[in-house]
């Protein structure tokens, strides 16, 4: 609740957990077990933050956080907990909703160029390694020197295969690309685009201004649906990231404002920080410390204060912790650290309040008017005025279909400037050198199937005519063995000697004569 220009957040008998506008900026941690009602608290703060005029970003990993868009309904529990904590201005309402859904079934689309990602925030959707992302930055260096942009999936496998085809040419200039790291890029691309990633890529790319609207003075809660997304935990961390950046690089810098330009929720932290490399989260810690000053408070969200690093954690201000559970020495070891994070309070056991908080309790520690903590009190987070559950997909189609953004994210836009046909064109050249050269392969095959084929048919003449000598000499002395030639033989042979007689004798009668 906004009440007094304070954010009422929860309350105890003596004590009220306000959160300061002007120091919403210097960001929070919000924190607990599951079931511990950390999604009931973060649905107050939001609707407080928009009470407001300060728009929020928000994603819903478990679909619940749709009812912000329709007024809250009476029930038992609720009036119990108004009747016990004294709200007198407490009013069921709904608060103004915007629906994102990188999908593009449940919300609005939201797109990005390859080329506008970045190298390092794609590496991490594709889960690739240091060295991996090195070549993926060179890639960025490459399509950014020769102009050749990449606005999807398809147009960096395009420019993949190209660079490497003539990775030699690069070298010397780039340094070494290798065609293994090119294929693992390659793969990672299939894989991303198996979860459904492509439809986040490409243009119109989103405009992050469009997060920061407000309507009737009370800023939009911006909701992101990633109930299918969370499935994809490296996507889901990467696309938040994505946005985080985008919001560092795209806002002014204005110093400390009276309240926030937008507040950002981190869902499920602990994600973003597994096994994160160093030289990421010194990234990380970048954004977090630089981005108050350009008006944006980031609150994260996640089971226990040690999901977070000690860089990132010293930075989060204001904290709210939902009860944690201890069975083994590392589970206490964690409630402990908990509870040293806050302020002590001399009236209050931080670590054993921790471990008996029920849901919907929460040990609360915010900055006071002079930037410091208070100490840690426990308090009853107030119930939302608005719908406890979820909304049908009538309702929610009604909240998108009056929405000013209709028709502006969910065409894609074929770009044909000057700058991606160069990418086309060398494409398109390198598809025909390759079809001309597989071509001119499959002739010399052919070529040399026809030639093999005419020595085969000569071979078989060849053997064809040797064969039939072969017989026939064969039959010749078979002839000449037989007993029929013999005496045709004798006889021809008497013949003749008759005649060569006859003849000598004429001729010795026609010299003596």
């Amino acid at each position: 609740m906004y009440i007094n220009n304070k954010l009422l957040i929860g309350k105890n008998e003596k004590y009220e957990a306000v959160l300061l506008p002007k120091m919403s900026n210097r960001h929070g941690l919000v924190t607990g077990a599951s079931g511990t009602g950390k999604t009931t608290t973060v649905k107050v703060m939001a609707e407080s933050f928009s009470e407001l005029g300060v728009p929020v970003f928000v994603a819903d990993v478990k679909g619940d956080l749709s009812g912000c868009c329709k007024a809250g309904e009476e029930n038992e529990n609720i009036l119990k907990r108004v009747k016990d904590l004294k709200l007198e201005d407490f009013d069921f309402k709904a608060f103004p909703v915007r629906f994102w859904d990188l999908y593009q079934k449940n919300g609005h689309a939201i797109k990005a160029s390859i080329y506008d990602i970045g190298a390092s925030i794609l590496s991490m959707m594709l889960g690739l390694t240091e060295t991996q992302e090195s070549i993926l930055t060179l890639i960025y260096r490459i399509a950014h020197d020769e102009e050749k942009m990449i606005y999807n999936i398809s147009d960096l496998r395009k420019l993949l295969q190209y660079v490497g085809e003539h990775r030699n040419e690069y070298t010397l200039k780039y340094g070494n690309i290798t065609t293994q790291s090119i294929g693992v890029i390659e793969r990672s691309l299939l894989a991303l685009e198996d979860q459904g990633a492509d439809k986040f890529f490409g243009l119109p790319s989103f405009d992050i201004k469009d997060l920061l609207k407000t309507k009737d003075e009370m800023g939009y809660i911006n909701i992101l649906h990633a109930v299918e997304l969370f499935n994809s935990p490296d996507l889901y961390v990467s696309f938040l990231l994505y946005l985080l950046t985008k919001l560092y690089k795209d806002m002014p810098e204005v110093g400390d404002l009276d309240k926030p330009k937008i507040v950002f929720f981190f869902d499920e932290a602990h994600l973003l920080f597994n096994n994160m490399p160093s030289y990421r989260l010194k990234q990380i810690v970048g954004i977090v410390k630089l981005i108050r000053s350009k008006g944006i408070g980031l609150y994260f969200i996640s089971q226990c204060p040690s999901d977070i690093p000690d860089e990132v954690l010293s930075q989060l201000s204001n904290r709210i912790q939902h009860a944690l559970r201890a069975y083994t020495p590392s589970e206490q070891k964690a409630v402990k650290a908990a509870a040293d994070s806050f302020r002590v309070n001399p009236n209050l056991k931080t670590m054993d309040e921790i471990l008996a908080l029920g849901t919907g309790e929460a040990l609360v520690s915010f900055l006071n008017e002079s930037g410091e903590p208070e100490i840690v009190n426990k308090v009853k987070i107030l119930p939302p005025e608005s719908f406890m559950g979820t909304i049908d997909a009538m309702e929610r189609n009604k909240i998108i279909n009056n929405s000013e953004f209709v028709g502006k994210y969910e065409e894609e836009i074929v770009k044909d400037d000057a700058a991606h046909l160069v990418l086309d064109k060398i494409y398109t050249e390198e598809k025909e050198k390759q079809e001309a050269l597989e071509a001119a392969k499959e002739l010399e095959k052919q070529k040399k199937e026809e030639q093999k084929a005419l020595l085969e048919k000569q071979k078989l003449e060849a053997q064809e005519k040797r064969e039939a000598e072969k017989k026939k000499r064969e039959e010749e002395k078979a002839l000449k063995s037989s007993v029929g030639y013999k005496l045709g033989k004798k006889v021809v042979n008497k013949t003749v000697d008759k005649a060569i007689n006859k003849g000598l004798n004429s001729i010795f009668k026609s010299i003596f004569k």
